[in-house]
Protein backbone atom coordinates (compact mmCIF):
# COMPACT_ATOMS: atom_id res chain seq x y z
CA UNK A 1 0.00 0.00 0.00
CA UNK A 2 3.03 2.17 0.94
CA UNK A 3 4.53 1.64 -2.19
CA UNK A 4 1.30 2.42 -4.20
CA UNK A 5 0.78 5.61 -2.41
CA UNK A 6 4.62 6.44 -3.16
CA UNK A 7 3.83 6.04 -6.75
CA UNK A 8 0.13 8.28 -6.98
CA UNK A 9 2.54 11.07 -5.21
CA UNK A 10 5.48 10.52 -8.06
CA UNK A 11 3.01 10.17 -10.96
CA UNK A 12 0.87 13.03 -9.11
CA UNK A 13 4.31 15.26 -9.25
CA UNK A 14 5.48 14.22 -12.86
CA UNK A 15 2.62 15.14 -14.26
CA UNK A 16 2.46 18.99 -12.35
CA UNK A 17 5.98 19.33 -13.93
CA UNK A 18 4.65 18.85 -17.28
CA UNK A 19 4.55 22.23 -19.65
CA UNK A 20 1.04 24.35 -19.57
CA UNK A 21 1.39 25.46 -23.19
CA UNK A 22 3.21 24.30 -26.51
CA UNK A 23 5.49 27.92 -25.81
CA UNK A 24 5.59 26.71 -22.14
CA UNK A 25 7.01 23.26 -23.58
CA UNK A 26 9.42 25.04 -25.46
CA UNK A 27 11.02 27.66 -23.01
CA UNK A 28 11.45 24.62 -20.62
CA UNK A 29 13.61 22.20 -23.04
CA UNK A 30 15.54 25.15 -24.46
CA UNK A 31 15.20 24.06 -27.51
CA UNK A 32 13.06 25.27 -30.86
CA UNK A 33 12.73 21.94 -33.28
CA UNK A 34 11.92 22.71 -37.03
CA UNK A 35 11.63 20.49 -39.43
CA UNK A 36 13.02 20.63 -43.22
CA UNK A 37 14.52 19.07 -45.65
CA UNK A 38 17.91 18.84 -46.88
CA UNK A 39 17.83 17.43 -49.69
CA UNK A 40 15.66 20.94 -50.86
CA UNK A 41 19.90 22.02 -50.76
CA UNK A 42 20.63 25.64 -51.22
CA UNK A 43 19.70 28.26 -50.38
CA UNK A 44 17.40 27.05 -48.22
CA UNK A 45 19.08 24.38 -45.94
CA UNK A 46 22.19 22.56 -46.57
CA UNK A 47 25.33 21.21 -45.50
CA UNK A 48 27.88 23.87 -44.79
CA UNK A 49 30.68 22.94 -46.40
CA UNK A 50 32.67 24.84 -44.35
CA UNK A 51 31.68 23.17 -41.20
CA UNK A 52 30.96 19.31 -42.21
CA UNK A 53 28.93 19.02 -39.60
CA UNK A 54 26.88 22.04 -39.70
CA UNK A 55 23.81 23.53 -41.46
CA UNK A 56 23.47 26.59 -43.27
CA UNK A 57 21.01 28.45 -45.28
CA UNK A 58 18.61 31.01 -45.07
CA UNK A 59 16.33 29.40 -43.56
CA UNK A 60 19.20 28.37 -40.49
CA UNK A 61 19.24 31.69 -40.37
CA UNK A 62 15.74 32.63 -39.48
CA UNK A 63 15.15 29.66 -37.70
CA UNK A 64 17.75 30.82 -35.49
CA UNK A 65 16.80 34.14 -35.33
CA UNK A 66 13.59 33.25 -33.73
CA UNK A 67 15.03 31.08 -31.36
CA UNK A 68 16.93 33.77 -29.81
CA UNK A 69 13.84 36.08 -29.82
CA UNK A 70 12.06 33.20 -28.16
CA UNK A 71 15.45 32.68 -26.01
CA UNK A 72 16.21 29.07 -26.75
CA UNK A 73 17.94 27.55 -29.61
CA UNK A 74 17.20 26.31 -32.66
CA UNK A 75 17.80 22.52 -33.63
CA UNK A 76 16.78 21.09 -37.40
CA UNK A 77 14.87 18.13 -37.27
CA UNK A 78 15.35 15.88 -40.84
CA UNK A 79 11.97 14.68 -42.97
CA UNK A 80 10.95 14.57 -45.95
CA UNK A 81 9.83 17.77 -47.39
CA UNK A 82 6.33 16.20 -49.27
CA UNK A 83 5.48 14.94 -45.39
CA UNK A 84 6.23 17.86 -43.74
CA UNK A 85 2.68 18.70 -42.94
CA UNK A 86 1.87 15.57 -41.31
CA UNK A 87 5.05 14.71 -39.65
CA UNK A 88 4.55 18.19 -37.90
CA UNK A 89 0.79 16.84 -37.02
CA UNK A 90 2.29 13.94 -35.18
CA UNK A 91 4.49 16.18 -32.69
CA UNK A 92 7.65 15.26 -35.13
CA UNK A 93 8.93 18.96 -34.50
CA UNK A 94 7.59 22.31 -33.52
CA UNK A 95 7.42 24.04 -36.54
CA UNK A 96 7.78 23.37 -40.37
CA UNK A 97 10.14 26.30 -42.36
CA UNK A 98 11.47 24.74 -45.28
CA UNK A 99 9.85 27.04 -48.48
CA UNK A 100 6.16 25.77 -47.14
CA UNK A 101 4.05 27.77 -49.11
CA UNK A 102 0.90 28.57 -48.04
CA UNK A 103 -2.26 27.06 -49.22
CA UNK A 104 -5.98 26.80 -48.78
CA UNK A 105 -5.55 23.03 -48.20
CA UNK A 106 -2.58 23.17 -45.86
CA UNK A 107 -4.54 26.24 -43.83
CA UNK A 108 -7.24 23.27 -43.02
CA UNK A 109 -5.04 21.33 -41.45
CA UNK A 110 -1.94 23.23 -39.82
CA UNK A 111 -2.00 27.66 -38.68
CA UNK A 112 0.50 29.89 -40.77
CA UNK A 113 2.55 32.50 -39.23
CA UNK A 114 2.60 35.65 -41.47
CA UNK A 115 5.06 35.28 -44.09
CA UNK A 116 8.60 35.40 -44.24
CA UNK A 117 9.14 35.22 -48.01
CA UNK A 118 7.31 36.13 -51.12
CA UNK A 119 7.89 34.04 -54.45
CA UNK A 120 7.13 34.09 -58.11
CA UNK A 121 6.16 30.96 -59.89
CA UNK A 122 8.44 30.90 -62.39
CA UNK A 123 8.24 28.96 -65.75
CA UNK A 124 11.39 27.45 -68.25
CA UNK A 125 11.75 25.86 -71.37
CA UNK A 126 14.33 24.70 -73.87
CA UNK A 127 14.95 28.00 -75.38
CA UNK A 128 13.87 28.75 -78.89
CA UNK A 129 10.46 26.70 -78.09
CA UNK A 130 7.65 28.58 -78.97
CA UNK A 131 5.02 26.19 -77.24
CA UNK A 132 5.79 27.32 -74.20
CA UNK A 133 4.18 30.79 -73.41
CA UNK A 134 2.14 30.53 -70.12
CA UNK A 135 0.14 28.29 -67.74
CA UNK A 136 -2.83 27.61 -70.52
CA UNK A 137 0.01 26.77 -73.30
CA UNK A 138 0.87 23.94 -70.76
CA UNK A 139 -1.89 21.54 -71.57
CA UNK A 140 -0.53 17.90 -72.45
CA UNK A 141 2.55 18.46 -71.84
CA UNK A 142 5.10 17.11 -69.99
CA UNK A 143 6.26 19.42 -66.97
CA UNK A 144 8.19 19.23 -64.02
CA UNK A 145 7.70 19.73 -60.82
CA UNK A 146 7.43 19.29 -56.79
CA UNK A 147 4.76 16.91 -55.41
CA UNK A 148 2.15 18.57 -53.51
CA UNK A 149 3.69 21.96 -54.29
CA UNK A 150 1.68 25.09 -54.75
CA UNK A 151 3.22 24.69 -58.60
CA UNK A 152 1.75 21.19 -58.62
CA UNK A 153 -1.61 22.17 -57.83
CA UNK A 154 -1.29 24.85 -60.63
CA UNK A 155 -0.13 22.05 -63.13
CA UNK A 156 -2.89 20.18 -62.50
CA UNK A 157 -5.50 23.09 -62.80
CA UNK A 158 -3.70 23.64 -66.26
CA UNK A 159 -4.06 20.60 -67.90
CA UNK A 160 -0.46 19.59 -68.26
CA UNK A 161 1.01 16.32 -67.53
CA UNK A 162 2.41 16.73 -64.10
CA UNK A 163 5.88 14.78 -64.03
CA UNK A 164 7.37 15.13 -59.62
CA UNK A 165 10.34 15.50 -58.24
CA UNK A 166 12.10 14.98 -54.75
CA UNK A 167 15.48 17.48 -55.52
CA UNK A 168 15.52 20.95 -56.84
CA UNK A 169 18.00 19.71 -60.03
CA UNK A 170 16.72 17.22 -61.49
CA UNK A 171 13.55 18.58 -63.12
CA UNK A 172 16.29 20.85 -65.13
CA UNK A 173 18.36 17.87 -65.90
CA UNK A 174 15.50 16.56 -67.29
CA UNK A 175 14.24 19.34 -69.29
CA UNK A 176 17.67 20.05 -70.54
CA UNK A 177 17.86 16.41 -71.48
CA UNK A 178 14.25 17.16 -73.71
CA UNK A 179 12.57 14.41 -71.14
CA UNK A 180 10.50 16.61 -70.16
CA UNK A 181 8.82 20.08 -72.57
CA UNK A 182 8.53 22.51 -69.13
CA UNK A 183 9.42 23.35 -65.60
CA UNK A 184 7.28 25.28 -63.10
CA UNK A 185 9.34 26.12 -60.25
CA UNK A 186 9.26 28.61 -57.43
CA UNK A 187 11.97 31.57 -58.47
CA UNK A 188 14.40 30.81 -56.24
CA UNK A 189 14.99 27.19 -57.09
CA UNK A 190 15.09 28.63 -60.77
CA UNK A 191 17.82 31.44 -59.91
CA UNK A 192 20.21 28.48 -58.38
CA UNK A 193 19.25 25.96 -60.48
CA UNK A 194 17.67 26.40 -63.68
CA UNK A 195 20.99 28.35 -65.45
CA UNK A 196 21.50 25.21 -67.84
CA UNK A 197 22.50 25.57 -71.45
CA UNK A 198 19.92 25.61 -73.57
CA UNK A 199 16.94 26.33 -71.17
CA UNK A 200 15.34 29.68 -70.95
CA UNK A 201 12.87 31.60 -68.57
CA UNK A 202 9.31 31.86 -70.37
CA UNK A 203 7.59 33.92 -67.28
CA UNK A 204 6.54 34.18 -63.73
CA UNK A 205 3.11 32.81 -63.68
CA UNK A 206 1.86 33.30 -60.28
CA UNK A 207 2.49 34.85 -57.04
CA UNK A 208 3.18 32.51 -53.32
CA UNK A 209 4.22 32.97 -50.12
CA UNK A 210 6.20 30.94 -47.84
CA UNK A 211 4.57 30.27 -44.11
CA UNK A 212 6.05 29.21 -40.70
CA UNK A 213 3.85 26.12 -39.84
CA UNK A 214 2.64 25.43 -36.80
CA UNK A 215 0.46 22.64 -35.00
CA UNK A 216 -3.25 23.28 -34.62
CA UNK A 217 -4.23 24.29 -30.86
CA UNK A 218 -0.87 25.76 -30.32
CA UNK A 219 -1.84 29.13 -30.40
CA UNK A 220 0.37 30.53 -27.59
CA UNK A 221 3.59 29.33 -29.83
CA UNK A 222 2.21 30.21 -33.48
CA UNK A 223 1.69 34.00 -31.40
CA UNK A 224 5.48 34.07 -30.21
CA UNK A 225 6.66 32.94 -33.31
CA UNK A 226 4.65 35.10 -35.69
CA UNK A 227 5.41 37.97 -33.12
CA UNK A 228 9.20 37.32 -33.26
CA UNK A 229 9.08 37.20 -37.30
CA UNK A 230 7.04 40.33 -37.42
CA UNK A 231 9.50 42.06 -35.62
CA UNK A 232 12.63 40.63 -37.92
CA UNK A 233 10.69 42.04 -40.78
CA UNK A 234 9.95 45.83 -39.19
CA UNK A 235 13.50 45.70 -38.01
CA UNK A 236 15.26 44.48 -41.15
CA UNK A 237 16.93 41.85 -39.96
CA UNK A 238 15.02 39.64 -42.69
CA UNK A 239 15.96 41.28 -45.55
CA UNK A 240 19.60 41.43 -44.40
CA UNK A 241 19.48 37.53 -44.45
CA UNK A 242 17.88 37.68 -47.84
CA UNK A 243 20.82 40.17 -48.80
CA UNK A 244 23.27 37.90 -47.67
CA UNK A 245 22.13 35.27 -49.79
CA UNK A 246 20.77 37.32 -52.73
CA UNK A 247 17.44 36.16 -52.95
CA UNK A 248 16.04 39.87 -51.96
CA UNK A 249 13.93 42.31 -54.44
CA UNK A 250 10.82 44.68 -54.16
CA UNK A 251 8.49 42.30 -53.65
CA UNK A 252 10.20 41.84 -49.88
CA UNK A 253 8.91 45.05 -49.15
CA UNK A 254 5.64 44.13 -48.63
CA UNK A 255 6.98 41.47 -45.40
CA UNK A 256 6.68 44.25 -42.86
CA UNK A 257 3.25 44.65 -43.95
CA UNK A 258 2.06 41.00 -43.99
CA UNK A 259 -0.30 40.15 -41.17
CA UNK A 260 -0.21 36.10 -39.64
CA UNK A 261 -3.37 34.18 -40.96
CA UNK A 262 -6.11 34.04 -39.44
CA UNK A 263 -7.14 31.20 -37.57
CA UNK A 264 -8.66 28.58 -40.20
CA UNK A 265 -11.48 26.07 -38.96
CA UNK A 266 -10.04 22.53 -39.31
CA UNK A 267 -10.79 20.81 -42.96
CA UNK A 268 -12.44 17.34 -42.72
CA UNK A 269 -10.42 14.64 -44.49
CA UNK A 270 -11.33 13.53 -48.39
CA UNK A 271 -12.73 10.42 -48.84
CA UNK A 272 -11.13 8.19 -51.62
CA UNK A 273 -13.22 8.60 -54.55
CA UNK A 274 -13.91 6.49 -57.98
CA UNK A 275 -10.82 9.17 -59.72
CA UNK A 276 -8.50 8.38 -57.21
CA UNK A 277 -9.08 5.13 -57.30
CA UNK A 278 -8.59 5.03 -61.21
CA UNK A 279 -5.44 6.74 -60.46
CA UNK A 280 -4.39 3.71 -57.72
CA UNK A 281 -5.19 1.19 -60.69
CA UNK A 282 -3.29 3.52 -63.04
CA UNK A 283 -0.60 2.88 -60.30
CA UNK A 284 -0.74 -0.62 -59.92
CA UNK A 285 -0.50 -0.96 -63.72
CA UNK A 286 2.54 1.07 -63.70
CA UNK A 287 4.04 -1.49 -61.28
CA UNK A 288 3.40 -4.55 -62.93
CA UNK A 289 4.35 -3.29 -66.20
CA UNK A 290 8.04 -2.36 -65.11
CA UNK A 291 7.90 -5.05 -62.62
CA UNK A 292 7.10 -7.97 -65.64
CA UNK A 293 9.64 -6.30 -67.73
CA UNK A 294 12.75 -6.39 -65.28
CA UNK A 295 11.99 -9.47 -64.44
CA UNK A 296 12.28 -10.78 -68.08
CA UNK A 297 15.42 -8.69 -68.50
CA UNK A 298 16.85 -10.07 -65.20
CA UNK A 299 16.15 -13.90 -66.20
CA UNK A 300 17.80 -13.39 -69.49
CA UNK A 301 21.04 -11.55 -68.27
CA UNK A 302 21.18 -14.24 -65.18
CA UNK A 303 21.23 -17.07 -67.35
CA UNK A 304 23.65 -15.50 -69.19
CA UNK A 305 25.59 -14.45 -66.73
CA UNK A 306 25.28 -18.30 -64.61
CA UNK A 307 26.72 -20.02 -67.68
CA UNK A 308 29.52 -17.31 -68.43
CA UNK A 309 30.71 -18.47 -63.99
CA UNK A 310 30.83 -22.21 -65.64
CA UNK A 311 34.62 -23.72 -64.98
CA UNK A 312 35.85 -24.09 -68.93
CA UNK A 313 39.43 -25.28 -69.56
CA UNK A 314 39.23 -23.24 -72.95
CA UNK A 315 41.64 -19.81 -72.04
CA UNK A 316 39.28 -17.60 -73.92
CA UNK A 317 36.73 -18.07 -71.69
CA UNK A 318 38.30 -17.17 -68.17
CA UNK A 319 38.07 -13.33 -68.69
CA UNK A 320 34.43 -13.58 -69.60
CA UNK A 321 34.04 -15.81 -66.21
CA UNK A 322 35.73 -13.11 -64.31
CA UNK A 323 34.07 -9.81 -65.75
CA UNK A 324 30.68 -12.47 -64.91
CA UNK A 325 31.65 -12.58 -60.89
CA UNK A 326 32.40 -8.91 -61.01
CA UNK A 327 29.23 -7.74 -62.49
CA UNK A 328 27.30 -10.05 -59.93
CA UNK A 329 29.32 -8.59 -56.65
CA UNK A 330 28.76 -5.10 -57.88
CA UNK A 331 25.69 -5.10 -58.32
CA UNK A 332 24.91 -7.55 -55.28
CA UNK A 333 26.76 -5.29 -53.40
CA UNK A 334 25.77 -1.60 -53.91
CA UNK A 335 21.92 -0.15 -53.57
CA UNK A 336 19.52 -0.43 -56.59
CA UNK A 337 18.59 2.95 -55.74
CA UNK A 338 22.43 4.36 -56.24
CA UNK A 339 22.21 1.77 -59.61
CA UNK A 340 18.94 3.76 -60.72
CA UNK A 341 20.13 7.05 -60.37
CA UNK A 342 23.50 6.74 -61.84
CA UNK A 343 21.48 4.88 -64.86
CA UNK A 344 18.89 8.09 -65.24
CA UNK A 345 21.09 10.71 -64.52
CA UNK A 346 24.50 10.37 -64.59
CA UNK A 347 24.57 8.62 -67.83
CA UNK A 348 22.22 11.23 -69.07
CA UNK A 349 24.84 13.01 -71.22
CA UNK A 350 26.06 9.94 -72.79
CA UNK A 351 23.36 7.29 -72.65
CA UNK A 352 20.02 9.25 -72.07
CA UNK A 353 16.98 6.96 -71.81
CA UNK A 354 13.33 7.67 -70.57
CA UNK A 355 12.08 7.40 -67.02
CA UNK A 356 10.43 3.85 -68.03
CA UNK A 357 13.30 2.57 -69.41
CA UNK A 358 15.72 3.35 -67.03
CA UNK A 359 13.74 1.54 -64.45
CA UNK A 360 13.17 -1.33 -66.30
CA UNK A 361 16.99 -1.34 -66.82
CA UNK A 362 18.22 -0.40 -63.60
CA UNK A 363 15.99 -3.11 -61.64
CA UNK A 364 16.32 -5.85 -64.56
CA UNK A 365 20.01 -5.56 -64.13
CA UNK A 366 20.26 -5.51 -60.46
CA UNK A 367 18.14 -8.39 -60.44
CA UNK A 368 19.96 -10.35 -63.22
CA UNK A 369 22.68 -10.74 -60.67
CA UNK A 370 20.68 -12.54 -58.35
CA UNK A 371 19.16 -14.23 -60.85
CA UNK A 372 22.70 -15.38 -61.79
CA UNK A 373 23.49 -17.22 -57.93
CA UNK A 374 20.31 -19.11 -58.20
CA UNK A 375 20.74 -20.24 -61.76
CA UNK A 376 24.45 -21.02 -60.51
CA UNK A 377 22.61 -23.01 -57.22
CA UNK A 378 20.17 -24.83 -59.83
CA UNK A 379 22.96 -25.76 -61.94
CA UNK A 380 24.96 -27.54 -59.50
CA UNK A 381 21.97 -29.21 -58.15
CA UNK A 382 22.01 -31.15 -61.71
CA UNK A 383 23.32 -34.96 -60.54
CA UNK A 384 26.69 -35.25 -61.69
CA UNK A 385 26.39 -38.73 -63.40
CA UNK A 386 23.64 -37.08 -65.51
CA UNK A 387 26.66 -35.10 -66.98
CA UNK A 388 28.44 -37.80 -67.30
CA UNK A 389 26.14 -40.00 -69.09
CA UNK A 390 25.41 -37.36 -71.74
CA UNK A 391 29.38 -36.90 -72.56
CA UNK A 392 29.83 -40.75 -72.60
CA UNK A 393 26.73 -40.79 -75.55
CA UNK A 394 29.24 -38.36 -77.51
CA UNK A 395 27.57 -35.28 -76.57
CA UNK A 396 29.54 -32.04 -77.11
CA UNK A 397 29.76 -29.72 -73.97
CA UNK A 398 27.36 -27.11 -75.81
CA UNK A 399 24.84 -29.74 -76.31
CA UNK A 400 25.19 -31.32 -72.72
CA UNK A 401 24.43 -27.88 -71.17
CA UNK A 402 21.44 -27.32 -73.62
CA UNK A 403 19.79 -30.51 -73.78
CA UNK A 404 20.71 -31.77 -70.26
CA UNK A 405 22.10 -29.33 -67.51
CA UNK A 406 19.78 -26.09 -68.40
CA UNK A 407 16.38 -27.59 -68.38
CA UNK A 408 16.92 -29.23 -64.92
CA UNK A 409 18.87 -26.45 -63.17
CA UNK A 410 16.11 -23.94 -64.71
CA UNK A 411 13.45 -26.44 -62.98
CA UNK A 412 15.32 -26.47 -59.48
CA UNK A 413 15.81 -22.87 -59.94
CA UNK A 414 11.68 -21.82 -60.68
CA UNK A 415 10.70 -20.88 -57.00
CA UNK A 416 13.67 -18.65 -56.32
CA UNK A 417 12.74 -16.95 -59.58
CA UNK A 418 9.22 -16.25 -58.77
CA UNK A 419 9.92 -15.65 -54.94
CA UNK A 420 12.33 -12.97 -56.67
CA UNK A 421 9.63 -11.59 -58.54
CA UNK A 422 7.64 -11.20 -55.40
CA UNK A 423 10.65 -8.93 -53.95
CA UNK A 424 10.75 -7.03 -57.40
CA UNK A 425 7.60 -6.21 -57.32
CA UNK A 426 7.80 -4.48 -53.95
CA UNK A 427 11.03 -2.90 -54.75
CA UNK A 428 9.58 -1.34 -58.13
CA UNK A 429 8.33 1.30 -55.45
CA UNK A 430 12.15 2.51 -55.60
CA UNK A 431 11.89 4.21 -59.15
CA UNK A 432 9.60 6.95 -57.91
CA UNK A 433 12.77 8.64 -57.13
CA UNK A 434 13.35 8.77 -61.51
CA UNK A 435 9.95 10.16 -61.84
CA UNK A 436 7.84 7.36 -62.39
CA UNK A 437 4.59 7.13 -60.72
CA UNK A 438 3.73 3.75 -59.56
CA UNK A 439 1.48 2.71 -56.60
CA UNK A 440 3.62 4.03 -53.80
CA UNK A 441 4.07 7.64 -55.30
CA UNK A 442 1.12 7.59 -56.33
CA UNK A 443 0.01 6.56 -52.59
CA UNK A 444 1.91 9.04 -51.44
CA UNK A 445 0.49 12.07 -53.49
CA UNK A 446 -2.96 11.33 -52.39
CA UNK A 447 -2.15 10.82 -48.75
CA UNK A 448 -0.69 14.01 -48.81
CA UNK A 449 -3.59 15.77 -50.79
CA UNK A 450 -6.38 13.98 -49.57
CA UNK A 451 -4.90 14.67 -45.48
CA UNK A 452 -5.12 11.33 -44.81
CA UNK A 453 -2.65 8.60 -45.19
CA UNK A 454 -4.63 5.31 -43.37
CA UNK A 455 -7.03 4.92 -46.17
CA UNK A 456 -4.47 5.35 -49.17
CA UNK A 457 -2.12 3.25 -47.50
CA UNK A 458 -4.52 0.96 -46.68
CA UNK A 459 -5.74 0.64 -50.53
CA UNK A 460 -2.38 0.47 -51.34
CA UNK A 461 -0.60 -2.58 -49.37
CA UNK A 462 -3.82 -4.14 -50.32
CA UNK A 463 -3.46 -4.06 -54.31
CA UNK A 464 0.17 -4.86 -53.52
CA UNK A 465 -0.71 -7.97 -51.82
CA UNK A 466 -3.59 -8.84 -54.68
CA UNK A 467 -0.23 -8.59 -56.67
CA UNK A 468 2.06 -10.66 -55.04
CA UNK A 469 -0.45 -13.25 -53.38
CA UNK A 470 -0.99 -15.56 -56.45
CA UNK A 471 2.85 -15.08 -57.29
CA UNK A 472 3.56 -16.66 -53.63
CA UNK A 473 1.23 -19.64 -54.21
CA UNK A 474 2.41 -20.04 -57.46
CA UNK A 475 5.89 -20.39 -55.70
CA UNK A 476 4.58 -23.06 -53.25
CA UNK A 477 3.02 -25.13 -55.62
CA UNK A 478 5.96 -25.51 -57.96
CA UNK A 479 8.30 -26.09 -54.58
CA UNK A 480 5.45 -28.81 -53.90
CA UNK A 481 5.61 -29.57 -57.32
CA UNK A 482 9.98 -30.37 -57.17
CA UNK A 483 9.72 -31.84 -54.23
CA UNK A 484 10.44 -29.50 -51.36
CA UNK A 485 9.15 -28.81 -48.11
CA UNK A 486 5.46 -28.31 -47.94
Amino acid sequence: MRSLSLALLVIVGCSSERPSSALDRVKRSGVLRWGGDIQGGEPYVFEDPKRPDGLTGFEVEIAEALARELGVKAKFVQNDWSTLVPSLERGTFDLALNGLEVTAAREQRIRFTRPYYLFAERLVARAGDGRIRDLASLRGLRVGTLANSLAWDLLGASGAERVPYEGQEEPFLDLAQGRTDAVLLDDIIVARYGNKPGLAVVADVAEGRYGIGVRRGEDDLWAAVDGALGRLARSGALREIFRRWQIDGPRQERLAEQGGDEAHPVGRRRPLDAHQLGLFLQGAAVTVLISASAMLLAILGGLFLAVARLPSPVAWRRPLRWAATAYVEIFRGTPVLLQLFVIYYGLAGVFPLGAYAAAILGLGLNYAAYEAEIYRAGIQAVPRGEIEAAHALGMTGALTLRRVILPQAFRFSLPGVANDFIALLKDSSLVSVITVVELTKRMTIAAVDLGDWAAPGALCALMYFAMSYPLSRLARRLEAHLGGPR
